[in-house]
């Protein structure tokens, strides 16, 4: 029997989608869905501060990394005592199927991944079959520093299915932090509900101070992998219709 420890939240819905619940032993703190199969399965810290002693108690035949969720360096350390460091890197919507059947293929759920495949390819076609007006947004993920989202993240290239397209234009960070809130260019601001928890009670702070339309969008809709993809999908091009 395998033992896997997911320590990126996306995925970890992932691995209980396609039926390896009974096998995952490990999780983030992060890892929230879906709620009844996670109650029993031990937290091992956050996604940034992994608790290395309490994994290697557990144990695991496979951890699940991710690029942009963890640190390289814990990553290095799993390896030097986990048999399969599992490590994933979704770069845009379609990355999806790969990462489906990567999942899948290492614990031998093709069947289940092909037909998760199948659902968001349906989704996805959906969705470009419609079409959206172009605007400009400042996509905010973070206070005290300002951070943002630069065009090489899956955050925007998702919003970018939508005519949502992220400024800035070009960045050196991936995940750039802003000296202050320059919205030239920008038509509209948006405030994601992770991995800072903005909240309504930002909307019109942050709409004073830069005299723009400010929204809530859903961060989990926007910049999780695995099946919330698909109705990541669905609920975008709601939002993208209503503002």
């Amino acid at each position: 029997m395998n033992r896997i420890v997911s320590l990126v939240p996306s995925i970890t819905e992932l691995v209980c989608e396609l039926g390896l619940a009974d096998q995952l032993v490990g999780r983030t703190g992060f890892c929230i869905h879906p709620k009844e199969a996670l109650k029993k399965i031990p937290k091992v810290g956050g996604t940034k501060s992994v608790n290395l002693k309490k994994i290697r108690a557990l144990a695991p035949t496979h951890v699940i990394v991710n690029v942009d969720e963890n640190k390289k360096e814990t990553a290095d350390a799993l390896a030097g005592f986990v048999p399969n460091v599992i490590v994933t890197h979704p770069l845009a919507p379609l990355d999806n199927l790969a990462l489906y059947r990567q999942i899948g293929n290492a614990f031998g759920k093709q069947r289940a991944a092909e037909a998760l495949c199948a659902r968001f390819e349906s989704a996805y076609k959906n969705v470009c079959e419609k079409k959206f007006k172009e605007r400009a947004v400042l996509y905010l993920i973070w206070k005290d520093p300002w951070m943002t989202v630069s065009r090489d993240t899956y955050v925007s290239r998702t919003l970018a299915l939508f005519g949502l397209q992220t400024l800035p234009v070009s960045a050196d960070a991936r995940y750039p932090k802003l000296n202050n809130l320059d919205v030239k260019g920008t038509e509209l601001l948006l405030l994601s509900t992770e991995p800072y928890r903005f909240r309504e009670i930002h909307l019109r702070e942050i709409g004073e101070k830069t005299g723009k339309p400010v929204h809530l969008v859903d961060g989990e809709m926007t910049s999780w992998y695995g099946p919330r993809a698909i109705a990541g999908l669905s609920y975008l091009a709601e939002f993208s219709s209503l503002l």
